[in-house]
């Protein structure tokens, strides 16, 4: 599952993404004050691309083994600017007494 969440709202929107158990939740937030196109380098052969604005927080899931691009600028003319471990962004589970 995917959730966008914008930051003046508290609007989610949600995409199904994938219900396999090994899958890791994950949370990606853009810092910087432009548009970020981040992609998932997948050992599968899944593909996930989605525009985050600035400031803004993305949950997704993701295999342990793959790795978030963002991607900077503009459509016509981005650059890599980061690539990130999925396993270094896991949402870390509360547990319960």
């Amino acid at each position: 599952m995917i959730q966008t969440i914008w930051p003046k709202k508290k609007e989610i929107s949600q995409i199904q993404f994938s219900q396999q158990s090994d899958r890791i939740q994950c949370c990606y937030v853009n810092h910087t004050a432009q548009f970020q196109i981040i992609r998932i380098s997948s050992t599968e052969s899944t593909f996930f691309e989605k525009t985050v604005l600035p400031h803004a927080r993305i949950i997704f899931e993701a295999g342990p083994d793959d790795y978030l691009e963002i991607h900077t600028g503009n459509p016509i003319c981005s650059i890599l600017s980061d690539k990130i471990s999925c396993h270094r962004l896991a949402l870390k589970e509360e547990h319960s007494p």
